[in-house]
Formats: structure tokens, sequence, C-alpha cells
């Protein structure tokens, strides 16, 4: 009887310790703020200058994919930079540990299968948008080549690994903590998703925003960023292939 109620209070300790993590900012105010200042800015200057890419013969794509990784490495380091200063655990952030092949295998086999519900999802919002132009919106971003397709794998990697950790990771839950609602955490990170991918367009921006979402629902419910992340790396990576051959 003690042994049972020793395991009810350290099991109401654990679920106690994880509200009040919830409920806590990872990081200050003014850093995120400092954040999403960047995080807008710069997708204001990539949506003129895709313009630009898009007209451009033969737009130098080993330096745009060099330059984009660099950059989300950058931001992924100055958003650890303000956890670890805020005091926050980054397993906090990211979600717990693989710890067997088992637990790898899992997050996964979560991972394909959200992706092929995902892609159902942004098929029908593409199709309730009347949009049909992912060739023209990122055709200029597609490789061409084998040397480059390796670089836009290096590329997707990091996309997957550095945009789940800034926007569902960070920004999801410092919007819940300041809103106390998980809804309104999950919705605000997901549309700054979706507005740092106006370069493609409005209309692809709305796709992304959805996409955002799912993600955002994905993390909380796994309370890990690790199928996330895989799902992100395998999508970004196989449509820029796809579109690279439907050239």
């Amino acid at each position: 009887m003690s042994a049972t109620l020793a395991f009810d209070s350290e099991g109401q300790s654990h679920s106690n310790a994880a509200m009040t993590a919830a409920k806590r900012p990872v990081a200050s105010a003014l850093h995120t703020l400092v954040l999403l200042t960047i995080l807008l800015g710069g997708a204001g200057l990539m949506y003129f200058s895709a313009g630009k890419l898009r007209t451009a013969g033969h737009p130098n794509r080993t330096a745009l994919y060099l330059s984009t990784a660099i950059w989300e490495w950058l931001l992924t380091a100055y958003v650890l930079w303000g956890v670890r200063r805020h005091g926050t655990s980054l397993n906090e952030v990211t979600g717990t540990k693989w710890r067997s092949f088992p637990d790898f295998a899992r997050d996964f086999g979560i991972a394909v299968a959200f992706w092929f519900v995902a892609l159902m999802v942004l098929g029908a919002t593409a199709v309730a948008l009347h949009f049909r132009g992912t060739k023209e919106s990122v055709g200029f971003l597609a490789p061409r080549g084998l040397a480059q397709i390796a670089l836009w794998i290096v590329v997707c990697v990091t996309a997957g690994f550095c945009e789940e950790t800034i926007f569902r990771g960070y920004l999801q839950k410092q919007f819940i903590a300041w809103s106390g609602s998980a809804g309104v955490g999950l919705i605000a990170s997901a549309a700054v998703f979706g507005a740092c991918h106006i370069y493609q367009g409005v209309k692809p921006a709305i796709v992304i925003t959805v996409y955002g979402l799912m993600f955002g629902i994905l993390a909380q419910w796994r309370k890990s960023l690790r199928p996330g992340m895989i799902t992100h790396a395998l999508h970004d990576t196989v449509s820029g292939i796809a579109v690279s051959f439907l050239r």
C-alpha cells in the first residue's frame, strides 16, 4: 500500500513538473522579439530577392544552398544560446532523446505516417486555394545535377533540424507560455512559419502555415521534435528532387 502511494506521489510530481515547464517561458521576451524581427525581416528580404532569382537564367544555387544552411544554423545557435542563458534545459525544447533503436524506429514510423496524412491535407488545402504552381513558386530552388542534389539534401536535413527547433521547439513553447493556451501557441507559431516562407507567394505561404500547424500538433502530441524533424527533412528533400525532375 505504501509503495503504491509512493508511486502515485512520484507520478503526480512528474506530472506537475511537466505542467509547470509547459507554462514557463523558455527564453526572455527580448530574446524572442529579436528573433521574430530577424525572421520576419529576413523573410521580407527573401521575398524581394526571390523575384530576381526566378528570372535569372542561371542562378548560383550552390551559393544559395550554402548561405541558407549557414543562416539557419546561426539562427539555431542564437535560439539555443537564449534558451541556455534563460536556464532552460535543451531537452525541454527538443524533447526526450532516443535511448534505443526501437525509440528511433517508432518515431521514424510516426514520421512517415504523418507525412502521408500531411500530403493529403496539403493537397486538399492547395485545391481549395486553387493553387497549382509549386513548380513555379519554388522551381528556381530545385537542384540541378548530382552535386547540387547532394548539397540540397544537406540543406534539407539542416532545415528539418533547425526549423523544427526554432518554430516548434522554441517559438511554439514560448507562445504557449505567454498566452497560457496551447491552441494560441500552435496557431501563432504556424503563422510565423508561414510568413517566413512568403517568398514562395501568398498561396504557398498559406499551405505552409497549415503544414506548420500540423507539425505543431505532432510536436505537442509526441512531446518531441524528432518525428517532425524526420518528416520535415524527408518532405523537403523529395519535393526539391521531384521538382527538379519535372523541370
